[in-house]
Protein backbone atom coordinates (compact mmCIF):
# COMPACT_ATOMS: atom_id res chain seq x y z
CA UNK A 1 0.00 0.00 0.00
CA UNK A 2 1.18 3.68 -0.08
CA UNK A 3 2.93 5.78 2.23
CA UNK A 4 -0.40 7.58 3.93
CA UNK A 5 1.95 10.67 4.35
CA UNK A 6 4.00 13.33 1.93
CA UNK A 7 8.10 12.93 2.02
CA UNK A 8 9.19 16.56 4.02
CA UNK A 9 9.83 18.73 1.51
CA UNK A 10 8.37 17.26 -1.54
CA UNK A 11 4.54 17.81 -2.83
CA UNK A 12 0.96 16.40 -1.15
CA UNK A 13 -0.84 14.16 -3.49
CA UNK A 14 -4.62 15.73 -3.84
CA UNK A 15 -7.35 13.56 -5.59
CA UNK A 16 -8.42 15.75 -8.63
CA UNK A 17 -12.40 15.26 -8.20
CA UNK A 18 -11.08 12.01 -5.90
CA UNK A 19 -9.39 9.26 -8.44
CA UNK A 20 -11.68 10.76 -11.49
CA UNK A 21 -8.99 8.57 -13.91
CA UNK A 22 -10.21 5.70 -12.60
CA UNK A 23 -13.64 6.35 -11.16
CA UNK A 24 -16.89 8.93 -12.00
CA UNK A 25 -15.30 12.38 -10.85
CA UNK A 26 -17.27 13.67 -7.56
CA UNK A 27 -18.74 10.33 -6.67
CA UNK A 28 -18.30 8.96 -3.65
CA UNK A 29 -16.21 5.90 -5.40
CA UNK A 30 -14.21 8.73 -6.70
CA UNK A 31 -12.96 9.35 -3.39
CA UNK A 32 -12.85 6.30 -2.25
CA UNK A 33 -9.90 5.16 -4.72
CA UNK A 34 -8.56 8.09 -4.28
CA UNK A 35 -7.77 7.04 -0.64
CA UNK A 36 -6.85 3.77 -1.83
CA UNK A 37 -4.34 5.41 -4.08
CA UNK A 38 -2.77 7.18 -0.93
CA UNK A 39 -3.85 9.97 -1.58
CA UNK A 40 -3.09 13.00 1.09
CA UNK A 41 -6.14 15.19 0.48
CA UNK A 42 -8.71 15.59 -1.82
CA UNK A 43 -10.03 18.24 -4.35
CA UNK A 44 -14.09 18.75 -5.38
CA UNK A 45 -16.09 21.94 -7.04
CA UNK A 46 -19.30 22.40 -5.36
CA UNK A 47 -22.39 24.05 -6.72
CA UNK A 48 -25.89 25.21 -5.13
CA UNK A 49 -29.50 23.28 -6.01
CA UNK A 50 -32.48 24.84 -6.28
CA UNK A 51 -33.39 24.08 -2.67
CA UNK A 52 -29.89 25.22 -1.50
CA UNK A 53 -27.91 22.40 -1.04
CA UNK A 54 -24.13 22.18 -1.48
CA UNK A 55 -23.51 19.72 -4.23
CA UNK A 56 -19.85 17.84 -5.89
CA UNK A 57 -20.64 19.09 -9.41
CA UNK A 58 -18.32 21.13 -11.66
CA UNK A 59 -20.47 22.01 -14.83
CA UNK A 60 -23.40 24.98 -14.46
CA UNK A 61 -25.33 22.13 -16.47
CA UNK A 62 -26.14 18.09 -16.14
CA UNK A 63 -25.39 17.46 -19.82
CA UNK A 64 -21.88 16.07 -19.49
CA UNK A 65 -22.05 14.16 -16.69
CA UNK A 66 -25.55 13.42 -16.83
CA UNK A 67 -26.52 13.34 -20.31
CA UNK A 68 -29.34 14.93 -19.94
CA UNK A 69 -30.18 18.93 -20.47
CA UNK A 70 -30.83 20.97 -17.18
CA UNK A 71 -29.24 23.74 -15.00
CA UNK A 72 -28.26 22.80 -11.58
CA UNK A 73 -28.79 26.05 -10.18
CA UNK A 74 -32.58 25.37 -11.56
CA UNK A 75 -33.51 21.93 -9.83
CA UNK A 76 -33.57 20.16 -6.44
CA UNK A 77 -30.94 17.47 -5.27
CA UNK A 78 -34.02 15.03 -5.21
CA UNK A 79 -34.32 16.07 -9.27
CA UNK A 80 -30.72 16.01 -9.85
CA UNK A 81 -30.94 12.35 -7.96
CA UNK A 82 -33.66 11.31 -10.30
CA UNK A 83 -30.83 11.60 -13.57
CA UNK A 84 -28.05 10.83 -11.47
CA UNK A 85 -28.28 8.84 -8.07
CA UNK A 86 -24.15 8.84 -7.44
CA UNK A 87 -24.65 12.74 -6.57
CA UNK A 88 -22.22 13.05 -3.85
CA UNK A 89 -23.19 16.18 -1.47
CA UNK A 90 -20.87 18.34 0.10
CA UNK A 91 -21.81 16.69 3.69
CA UNK A 92 -21.26 13.90 2.41
CA UNK A 93 -17.36 14.30 1.92
CA UNK A 94 -16.35 16.12 4.70
CA UNK A 95 -18.25 13.32 6.74
CA UNK A 96 -15.33 11.15 4.37
CA UNK A 97 -12.47 13.83 5.06
CA UNK A 98 -12.63 14.17 9.01
CA UNK A 99 -13.44 10.52 9.46
CA UNK A 100 -10.51 9.29 7.00
CA UNK A 101 -8.39 12.91 8.51
CA UNK A 102 -7.17 13.85 5.21
CA UNK A 103 -7.25 17.25 3.71
CA UNK A 104 -9.56 19.38 1.08
CA UNK A 105 -9.70 21.74 -1.15
CA UNK A 106 -13.07 23.00 -1.96
CA UNK A 107 -13.78 25.19 -5.03
CA UNK A 108 -16.69 27.27 -5.59
CA UNK A 109 -17.79 27.82 -9.13
CA UNK A 110 -18.72 31.29 -10.74
CA UNK A 111 -20.27 32.93 -12.42
CA UNK A 112 -23.86 31.52 -10.73
CA UNK A 113 -27.11 33.37 -9.98
CA UNK A 114 -26.93 32.75 -6.34
CA UNK A 115 -23.58 34.93 -6.67
CA UNK A 116 -22.15 35.06 -2.98
CA UNK A 117 -24.13 33.21 -1.61
CA UNK A 118 -22.30 29.64 -2.40
CA UNK A 119 -19.49 31.12 0.30
CA UNK A 120 -21.94 31.94 2.73
CA UNK A 121 -23.16 27.93 2.60
CA UNK A 122 -19.53 26.50 2.63
CA UNK A 123 -18.71 29.14 5.60
CA UNK A 124 -21.60 27.78 7.37
CA UNK A 125 -21.06 24.26 7.23
CA UNK A 126 -17.54 24.70 7.80
CA UNK A 127 -17.81 26.81 11.11
CA UNK A 128 -20.18 24.09 12.33
CA UNK A 129 -18.03 21.09 12.20
CA UNK A 130 -14.82 23.44 12.98
CA UNK A 131 -14.68 21.26 16.08
CA UNK A 132 -14.20 18.21 14.40
CA UNK A 133 -11.99 19.22 11.41
CA UNK A 134 -9.71 20.68 14.26
CA UNK A 135 -9.68 16.96 16.11
CA UNK A 136 -8.40 15.63 12.75
CA UNK A 137 -6.34 17.57 12.42
CA UNK A 138 -6.59 18.74 8.85
CA UNK A 139 -6.43 21.76 7.18
CA UNK A 140 -9.81 22.87 4.56
CA UNK A 141 -9.11 25.42 2.27
CA UNK A 142 -11.64 27.52 0.34
CA UNK A 143 -10.63 27.98 -3.20
CA UNK A 144 -11.82 30.08 -6.40
CA UNK A 145 -10.85 31.58 -10.12
CA UNK A 146 -13.40 34.43 -8.83
CA UNK A 147 -11.26 37.15 -7.28
CA UNK A 148 -14.42 38.72 -5.50
CA UNK A 149 -15.43 35.50 -4.09
CA UNK A 150 -12.26 34.84 -2.32
CA UNK A 151 -12.27 38.30 -0.53
CA UNK A 152 -15.61 37.40 0.58
CA UNK A 153 -14.44 34.53 1.93
CA UNK A 154 -11.59 35.67 3.84
CA UNK A 155 -13.35 38.73 5.19
CA UNK A 156 -15.46 36.36 6.84
CA UNK A 157 -13.13 33.22 7.14
CA UNK A 158 -9.48 34.99 7.71
CA UNK A 159 -7.97 31.85 9.56
CA UNK A 160 -8.76 29.57 6.88
CA UNK A 161 -6.29 28.84 3.81
CA UNK A 162 -7.87 30.29 0.58
CA UNK A 163 -6.71 29.44 -2.73
CA UNK A 164 -6.69 32.65 -5.43
CA UNK A 165 -6.91 29.94 -8.74
CA UNK A 166 -5.12 31.63 -11.55
CA UNK A 167 -4.88 31.44 -15.59
CA UNK A 168 -2.56 33.23 -17.76
CA UNK A 169 -4.92 35.90 -18.92
CA UNK A 170 -5.74 37.30 -14.82
CA UNK A 171 -2.57 36.05 -13.25
CA UNK A 172 -1.18 39.60 -12.60
CA UNK A 173 -3.69 41.32 -11.57
CA UNK A 174 -5.09 38.39 -8.71
CA UNK A 175 -1.43 38.05 -7.75
CA UNK A 176 -1.09 41.85 -7.05
CA UNK A 177 -4.52 42.03 -5.43
CA UNK A 178 -5.38 38.94 -3.49
CA UNK A 179 -5.40 38.28 0.27
CA UNK A 180 -5.09 34.47 -0.73
CA UNK A 181 -2.96 32.86 0.97
CA UNK A 182 -2.26 30.71 -1.70
CA UNK A 183 -2.09 30.65 -5.37
CA UNK A 184 -3.44 27.68 -7.52
CA UNK A 185 -1.77 28.06 -11.26
CA UNK A 186 -2.38 25.54 -13.60
CA UNK A 187 1.06 23.07 -14.49
CA UNK A 188 1.17 24.39 -18.38
CA UNK A 189 1.09 27.94 -16.53
CA UNK A 190 3.93 27.39 -14.34
CA UNK A 191 5.79 25.59 -16.97
CA UNK A 192 5.96 28.04 -19.19
CA UNK A 193 6.63 30.94 -16.61
CA UNK A 194 8.26 29.10 -14.05
CA UNK A 195 9.33 32.68 -12.85
CA UNK A 196 5.67 32.49 -10.91
CA UNK A 197 7.27 30.16 -8.47
CA UNK A 198 9.81 32.28 -7.16
CA UNK A 199 7.67 35.16 -7.13
CA UNK A 200 5.11 33.05 -4.88
CA UNK A 201 7.94 32.27 -2.35
CA UNK A 202 9.13 35.77 -2.49
CA UNK A 203 5.63 36.81 -1.23
CA UNK A 204 5.42 33.86 1.04
CA UNK A 205 2.33 31.91 -0.63
CA UNK A 206 1.89 28.36 -0.71
CA UNK A 207 1.46 26.84 -4.55
CA UNK A 208 -1.06 24.17 -5.20
CA UNK A 209 -0.79 23.15 -8.70
CA UNK A 210 -3.04 22.02 -11.26
CA UNK A 211 -4.39 19.22 -12.52
CA UNK A 212 -1.30 17.16 -12.58
CA UNK A 213 -1.87 13.94 -14.28
CA UNK A 214 1.65 13.27 -16.26
CA UNK A 215 4.82 11.71 -14.39
CA UNK A 216 7.15 14.37 -15.57
CA UNK A 217 5.50 17.42 -14.35
CA UNK A 218 4.89 15.49 -11.18
CA UNK A 219 8.81 14.81 -10.81
CA UNK A 220 8.69 18.49 -11.80
CA UNK A 221 6.70 20.10 -8.92
CA UNK A 222 8.77 18.24 -6.89
CA UNK A 223 12.42 19.97 -8.20
CA UNK A 224 10.68 23.94 -7.48
CA UNK A 225 9.02 23.22 -4.47
CA UNK A 226 4.95 23.07 -5.02
CA UNK A 227 3.14 22.43 -1.92
CA UNK A 228 0.29 20.43 -3.27
CA UNK A 229 -0.07 18.48 -7.03
CA UNK A 230 -3.54 18.08 -7.81
CA UNK A 231 -3.98 15.22 -10.09
CA UNK A 232 -6.64 12.83 -11.81
CA UNK A 233 -3.92 9.92 -11.16
CA UNK A 234 -3.07 10.22 -7.17
CA UNK A 235 -1.07 6.52 -7.15
CA UNK A 236 0.83 8.00 -10.48
CA UNK A 237 1.85 10.96 -8.72
CA UNK A 238 2.99 9.32 -5.57
CA UNK A 239 5.10 6.88 -7.49
CA UNK A 240 6.28 9.54 -9.60
CA UNK A 241 7.57 11.46 -6.86
CA UNK A 242 8.88 8.35 -4.83
CA UNK A 243 6.07 7.71 -2.30
CA UNK A 244 5.40 4.06 -3.24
Amino acid sequence: MAKKTAIEGLPKVYAHRGASADRPEHTMDAYEEGLSQGADGFECDIRLTKDGLPILWHDSTLERTAGVSGDIANLTYEQIREHYPKVATLDELLDFVIAQKKGLLVETKHPVPTTRQIEKVLSARLTARKDEIAKAGIEISMMSFSWSAVESFRRTNPEMNAVMLLNPITSRLKTRFSSAQTWGPGIAQIKKHPELIAKAKRAGKKLYIWTVNESVDTIYCGQMGVDIVITNKPALAREALGYS
